[in-house]
């Protein structure tokens, strides 16, 4: 018989060595070694998710995503993710199929994984932290922060966007192509999911393609050792205490049998930011305006850390300054680590990091 999930008690308060905030890929592998190097849960680690079921942020993803059309998953340690999804799985929702094997995951190992639980500070106390959500506190001596970026949607700023009359919305805010049709359509972005819901929308209504730089499109195959120059890019600004830079601009985007398709379709005829937004739709540079219906606003995501505020770790420039041996650890102070951020944002860099950030952190406590 499978244990049932634990829980926290409002008003109770729980005294750990380790606490991990996020259960997503990387938040799962650093719970799955800290387990292998024999600590206990709940009295040794605990895992603290917000979401309201196993997944992370793929459970929220819109239903077009499937498991055939997804960048590229990757194994947890320690269990496959064939074991869950089988064969000529493909046509399956990636919302479904991967909450599915990171459930059957934290069943696989008793991951103490504490849901729904929103962090929201984290302060010092002493030799220890304590950490504050909305169903009681925490205290333990190490963090390992895997809170990604799903709940931290970043819009730019523009002039007139108050103003438009029409709808604006985000990549983590689409559902379906759908419910665009007859309608126009401004894609902005140069990343993986713009080109997604480019490619849907624009098979359903007319669209506008905006990005703010030149998209830099990658021909031919990504192999590792482009993988690994990709990465140190990375690392390198964020052990400089340098903000991320987004995957896109350091990989540059794959043209795929459905890149060139667009193509052939004349969808990827992209054209520059647009200089404000009026009631109707966006002005370019040159005064003329390109009436609009839809903002669809593919621009990325920003680490969620807000809750590590009061532990003051950003440099004035906005980055963290990191360090470890794949720059997990936090330089002002070694016993709190960041994975999923920077070099290890993509799912096999979040495998690697959580095994690093246990190690290390363990080191540090002087623990197992």
């Amino acid at each position: 018989m499978t244990a049932a999930p634990p829980t926290l008690v409002p008003g109770a308060a729980i005294k750990t060595e380790v606490v991990v905030i996020g259960a997503g890929q990387a938040g799962l592998s650093a719970a799955y070694h800290l387990a292998q190097r024999g600590l206990a849960p709940v009295k040794g680690f605990v895992v603290l998710d917000a979401a309201p079921e196993p997944g992370g942020a793929w459970q929220f993803r819109w239903p077009s995503l499937t498991l055939s059309t997804v960048n590229r998953l990757h194994d947890l340690p320690g269990m496959p993710f064939s074991e869950v999804a089988g064969a000529g799985q493909g046509q399956v929702r990636a919302s479904v199929a991967v909450p599915r094997y990171f459930a059957a995951y934290e069943r696989r190992f008793g991951l103490p994984v504490f849901r729904p639980v929103r962090v929201t500070l984290v302060t010092r106390r002493g030799e220890r932290f304590r950490i504050e959500t909305d169903r009681g506190d925490l205290s333990a001596r190490g963090l390992i922060n895997a809170t990604g970026t799903w709940e931290s949607p970043y819009i730019p700023a523009y002039p007139g966007a108050d103003r438009f009359r029409g709808r604006q919305l985000h990549t983590r805010d689409y559902r379906t192509a759908a419910e665009f049709t007859g309608q126009h359509v401004v894609v902005v972005g140069a990343g993986i999911s713009a080109l997604q819901l480019l490619d849907e929308v624009s098979r359903v209504t007319t669209t506008t393609w905006v990005t703010r730089r030149p998209p830099q499109f990658r021909e031919g195959p990504f192999d590792e050792e482009a993988g690994r120059a990709a990465v140190a890019l990375v690392e390198d600004r964020v052990r400089r205490g340098l903000p991320p830079a987004s995957v896109v601009s350091v990989t540059g985007l794959p043209v795929t049998p459905a890149v060139e398709a667009m193509r052939a379709r004349g969808v990827l005829e992209r054209r520059p930011m647009f200089r404000e937004i009026t009631e109707t739709g966006v002005r370019w540079e040159d005064g003329s305006e390109q009436r609009t219906d839809v903002i669809l606003w593919c621009t990325g995501f920003r680490s969620s850390l807000d809750h590590l505020a009061p532990l003051g770790l950003r440099e004035p420039g906005g980055g963290i300054v990191m360090t470890g041996r794949l720059a997990t650890q936090v330089a002002r102070d070694p016993r709190i680590h960041l994975v999923g951020y920077g070099p290890s944002s993509s799912t096999i860099g979040a495998n690697r990091a959580g095994r690093a950030a246990a190690t290390e952190l363990l080191e540090v406590l002087g623990l197992p």
